[in-house]
């Protein structure tokens, strides 16, 4: 009985020991993986060509579409909420030049703004300036023709500067903040490029998606891009 005993105190403090051990390395190891899936967070980055495209607001849709039109979304873009309607306009510039059936994209604004390459702006006849999104004032107007109507609009129409969307969470990984600027690098066959001054947009429910525009594009040869880099740089260098 003494011996079965012995044996018994012995397993039972085996036990004891072998379940302490297992929940300290649980608790570590635990602790461990979270700090190793921070340090291995890398973001799904994204470069998208952004091509010419219009945006309206409810009155210009009604003015272009007919009294009580909104836009129809059609393609979903890849920042939610954001979508290519089924609606196009004409724009229309000095000496009659044109651009037939140019997208407009959802949802409304507050002010009515065409974007285009330089390319498009060469083509139309306009001497549209580099600018972000919603800095219009002092730019070229045009004409926009629709289905049920014109609009004409004294300024708003802009070449837009290259830009990168991102949350908090991506701007954290990049060191940067809403308002900073980066540096796009694309490695492609015989194209590789580096875009300075790209605008950071960062904010609570973004993904990230640089924007460069359809002459960029193509410059760099994107489709055939084979690595991609996005770093931090200094003040932004470009005038508009």
């Amino acid at each position: 009985m003494a011996a079965s005993t012995f044996e018994r105190g012995q397993v039972e403090d085996l036990v004891r020991q072998i379940v302490r051990r297992i929940a300290s390395a649980g608790s570590n190891g635990s602790s461990t993986d979270l700090a190793s899936q921070s340090k291995s967070y890398v973001p799904d980055l994204r470069v998208s060509i952004s091509a010419r495209h219009v945006h309206l607001t409810d009155e210009h849709v009604e003015r272009l579409f007919g009294k009580g039109h909104t836009l129809t979304p059609g393609k979903s873009l890849y920042q939610d909420g954001f979508y290519a309607a089924q609606e196009t306009v004409m724009i229309v510039g000095p000496r009659r030049r044109m651009l037939p059936e140019v997208r407009v994209l959802g949802p409304t604004r507050k002010h009515s703004q065409v974007e285009l390459a330089l390319t498009d702006a060469i083509s139309l006849g306009v001497n549209a300036p580099v600018r972000h999104s919603g800095d219009i004032s002092g730019t070229p107007g045009c004409l926009l023709v629709g289905p049920a109507g014109s609009v004409e609009l004294s300024e708003g129409v802009i070449r837009a500067a290259r830009h990168v969307h991102m949350s908090f969470r991506e701007a954290e990984f990049y060191g940067v903040q809403n308002g900073d600027f980066m540096t796009l690098k694309i490695h492609s066959p015989q194209c590789s490029l580096a875009f300075e001054d790209l605008l950071v947009r960062a904010d609570q429910t973004s993904k990230l998606e640089v924007h460069i525009d359809t002459d960029e594009g193509n410059a760099c040869n994107l489709d055939q891009a084979t690595k991609i880099e996005l770093k931090k740089t200094g003040p932004c260098k470009c005038q508009g």
